[in-house]
């Protein structure tokens, strides 16, 4: 599932394309994503001018002149596709413009043709995105949308807050950094890869890690989202840029996928080791990891 910098990546794509841009007409191909889709949404969608492009923890959330927001979760295979109209591709005698797109594919659920022939697909083979309207002035009080803790760039997720966050809890750093309630956007890969930065093991109790060393988790995380949100994101099985281009942070992996192979870290002589908590594989190296 895309964590927070594919979703940043996402967002920063579909900016340029969408912000300022209004909905010439939307397309709503299917009752439903993971859950129904709001009442009327094409109706709502058309017509409407996008104001800003936001995102909060991975969701992105798109501010309309309707007083509405438009919020989109990716899944585990959505993808926003981004294609321009053909080059030859003009004005008619009435002045309305003929854009030539191919014809949505099976899998493009939702299409917005924006107002200067751009056509904005929502892609999701395995169905598990979603899709909402509801009135902007419900921010966070939205039902997705309050449960969330403090995003980890933000300035809300600090060392005071973190290790309140973490005091007396007997459940796994791993699992605790998984917690949207916690922080939020964080998923599998990036808290591997920013507990090896830090040398903790993903088994160790949260409760039970020192406040220096919690705190050390803060820049961290900060650090190896940074440099994924560069690097596009990564890309491991359906993950695409808005132009269809693959993330490539995956390359950086220190122990994320990289089972039986040796440490990165100077003077380490461990291997990469890989075990399963709460159905998911933690990737680190239990010689330089305590």
């Amino acid at each position: 599932m895309p964590e927070l910098p594919e979703v940043e990546t996402v967002r920063r794509g579909l900016e340029p394309a969408m912000v300022g841009k209004r909905i010439a007409l939307a397309d709503v191909r299917r009752p439903d994503l993971r859950w129904p889709f709001p009442e009327r949404m094409a109706d709502r969608l058309t017509g409407a001018r996008i104001e800003r492009l936001r995102r909060r923890s991975k969701y992105i959330l798109g501010d309309l002149d309707t007083g509405e927001t438009l919020l989109i979760h990716l899944g585990m295979s959505g993808r926003m596709l981004i294609a321009q109209p053909n080059a030859d591709n003009g004005r008619d005698m009435l002045g309305e413009f003929h854009h030539l797109h191919p014809a949505p594919e099976k899998h493009d659920h939702v299409v917005l043709d924006m107002e200067d022939g751009t056509r904005i697909t929502f892609n999701d083979a395995r169905r598990f995105g979603a899709m909402d309207l509801f009135a902007t002035e419900l921010g966070e009080a939205h039902k997705l949308l309050a449960v969330l803790g403090p995003e980890p760039l933000g300035n809300s997720f600090d060392d005071d807050y973190f290790k309140a966050a973490l005091k007396g809890k007997n459940t796994p750093i791993k699992s605790a950094l998984l917690d949207q309630r916690i922080v939020s956007g964080l998923g599998n890969i990036y808290v591997c890869e920013a507990l090896w930065r830090t040398g903790i093991s993903p088994l160790r109790k949260a409760g039970g890690i020192s406040a220096n060393r919690v705190a050390s988790l803060v820049p961290a995380i900060r650090q190896v989202l940074a440099e994924a949100i560069e690097s596009g994101g990564s890309s491991l099985k359906d993950y695409r840029q808005t132009d269809g281009e693959l993330g490539y942070f995956q390359h950086s992996f220190a122990v994320y996928g990289r089972e039986g192979e040796p440490c990165r870290k100077p003077d380490c002589a461990g291997n990469i080791k890989r075990v399963v908590q709460s159905g998911r594989s933690s990737f680190f190296c239990n010689t330089c990891q305590r």
